[in-house]
């Protein structure tokens, strides 16, 4: 399969990059990005070519992935499934729910194979862990909490990211966490019935009442001191109380190339991944209605 990367920040050099040019099964065909001198010397480093238009990248391509922002992600995305382009997306695949319907719309409409990136989703240890919790009953409530320090003075290269400091943990952060607790749980049952508050710089807390009848708390902060920093997640039922393990060593880029394999088999006939456009759709929704209710 060629696959074009569409991005030539941090995330693109580091996780995307390495993962498509380094995959066996895959062949990194070039990079487009807005800015053309990054784009060139991303590909230089990657032993590929730059592309001077991301429509000219999808012509050449059987899949592409993104390392854009949200809102910049959406509408190229549309454009890419409509050039017959499989998706390997970023999350959250749109901070707007008509930008992420559009991209759904047209997958579905050109029949392509898709994949969000939640990390998490891709981790092996995680997501063994979110599969077996996928096949206990009785769960009656849940928690995720993700804490980071990258608003907090960290060396974080995501510290000035426009899109991030303009859209905060909830839109960063909250797909991960959805990403493990709306498997087990289910769906979230009622919209409007969300309520959540905000807490110190870009935290954010909520509760969510799932289809299953369960309830669950998700926070989510970039602005935790690194002392503070973690990420947990938690459910307790019949079954007793399961914890989310840790991620092991290796970095991102591992998760990546696994979700690279989810494409490939999908677009191949094999089965969809759970964590595909659909999914991204309703973390998009679900986030926008929490936003909504911070407003309220």
């Amino acid at each position: 399969m060629r696959i074009g990367l569409l991005g030539t920040g941090p995330w693109a050099a580091d996780t995307h990059g390495p993962g498509l040019a380094e995959h066996p099964g895959v062949r990194l065909a070039g990079v487009w990005g807005r800015r053309a001198e990054a784009a060139a010397a991303l590909a230089h480093t990657l032993g590929t070519r730059p592309y001077a238009t991301p429509d000219a990248l999808f012509a050449d391509c059987d899949a592409v992935a993104f390392a854009l922002p949200p809102d910049v992600q959406a509408p190229l995305a549309v454009r890419a499934a409509e050039a017959g382009c499989h998706l390997l997306l970023e999350k959250p695949i749109a901070t707007t729910v008509d930008g992420a319907r559009a991209i759904a719309d047209a997958v579905a409409a050109h029949r392509r194979a898709s994949v969000v990136f939640c990390t998490l989703r891709f981790a092996p240890e995680t997501a063994a862990w979110v599969e077996a919790q996928c096949g206990t009953d009785n769960w009656l409530t849940g928690s995720a909490e993700w804490f980071s320090p990258v608003f907090a003075g960290s060396e974080s290269p995501y510290q000035h990211s426009t899109w991030r400091r303009e859209r905060g943990a909830l839109w960063d952060i909250g797909p991960h966490a959805l990403s493990v607790l709306l498997p087990p749980l289910g769906d979230v049952a009622d919209l409007d019935a969300i309520r959540a508050v905000r807490g110190p710089g870009d935290t954010v807390h909520a509760v969510l009442r799932h289809a299953s009848g369960a309830s669950s708390t998700l926070t989510v902060s970039m602005s935790m001191p690194a002392q503070a920093a973690g990420v947990s997640a938690e459910l307790r039922g019949a079954a007793g109380v399961s914890n989310l393990p840790e991620r092991g060593d290796g970095g991102p880029v591992r998760p990546f190339r696994r979700a690279v394999d989810a494409l490939v088999e999908a677009a191949d006939g094999g089965r969809p991944h759970p964590c595909d456009v659909r999914f991204g759709l309703r973390v998009t929704e679900i986030l926008a209605a929490v936003e909504a209710a911070l407003d309220a």
